[in-house]
């Protein structure tokens, strides 16, 4: 064995370790549940392939209720975890995902990127858009059988509210294909601000500074041609990332942009706490105002057709 295989050449506290030989170790996230019937909500769950070449993929959630005679919404979810960690099929994330599809009685799209650094940004910008073009398609069997695709909602947390309004950025000059996204979801996103950031600039190689509109979304002079037409931001008081949502709120508030959009702030609790402790009061409230959203979006949209 080579004496420098396990040199550490590289580490992010509770991210992770890369070592000399190219060997990347996860510190946080690595906990996996497998797809199933859920006891609690009922929903459906299993994994799919995207690109067998890559491995991008997603794990589909199908509430209970779905039946070929009524379509059901979509939410395409992508899960956080600073670009490096993490995955759609983490204990936390199943069990949200899960609640959610139950709740909100819609179809679960949660996105199988590849991870920085093996692959380094933007890379898991173009997994994520080529899942989202994959869906459009609607081959897709638990899709084509009880999915509405004109009622579409992108979701995130952390790196993955990023990476949702980058897809919302680039459905604005790239199109949707057959997908109508109604609605963006940001729990608690990841945006730069001016200070250095030294992972970001580790597993982004080509990133380009305060102007580049992927990471600093307030610096972008197209932020108002935003392609949905309501969107929600969850904050948390005592998150790190708490000052760069509410920037972002208040300059898509003041671009121009003519959509419908709202901020809510969770007191005293930390970044992503629903998915450390989903039982709690206050992951129940933002679970809730999540799913109403969707909800109340789904029932004007509907009745407007009739």
């Amino acid at each position: 064995m080579d004496p420098n295989s396990n040199e550490i050449v590289r580490e992010f506290p509770y991210l992770f370790r890369l070592y000399k030989d190219g060997r990347v170790e996860r510190l946080l996230g690595t906990e996996t549940t497998p797809p199933g019937t859920d006891s609690l909500t009922g929903v459906q769950s299993k994994d799919i392939t995207i690109n067998s070449d890559t491995g991008i993929g997603a794990r589909l959630y199908l509430p209970p209720n779905a039946t070929a005679s009524r379509k059901l919404p979509i939410l395409i979810y992508i899960h956080g975890g600073a670009f490096c960690i993490c995955s759609p099929f983490n204990t936390g994330y199943h069990h949200h995902l899960n609640t959610v599809a139950a709740q909100a009685n819609v179809i679960v799209f949660s996105v199988h990127y590849r991870l920085a650094p093996e692959h380094p940004l933007p890379i898991a910008y173009d997994d994520t858009w080529e899942a989202i073009q994959w869906i459009s398609k609607g081959s897709e069997l638990w899709l084509k059988d009880h999915a509405d695709l004109n009622i579409v909602f992108i979701a995130g947390d952390s790196a993955g509210g990023n990476l949702a309004h980058n897809m919302a950025m680039r459905g604005s000059t790239e199109g949707f294909g057959s997908l109508k996204v109604q609605g963006i979801v940001l729990l608690h996103p990841y945006f730069g601000n001016n200070k250095k950031d030294e992972l970001l600039e580790f597993l982004y190689p080509s990133y380009g500074g305060l102007n580049d509109p992927k990471i600093h979304p307030v610096n972008d002079p197209n932020l108002s041609s935003l392609s949905c037409g309501k969107m929600l931001v969850f904050v948390a008081e005592n998150d790190f990332l708490r000052e760069r949502g509410r920037s972002y709120y208040e300059a898509l508030k003041k671009s121009g942009w003519n959509g419908v959009l709202e901020m809510v702030e969770t007191e005293d609790e930390g970044h992503v706490f629903h998915l450390f402790n989903p039982s709690k009061d206050k992951s129940v409230a933002l679970v809730k105002q999540f799913v109403s959203f969707m909800t109340q979006i789904e029932k004007h949209i509907r009745s407007s057709s009739l």
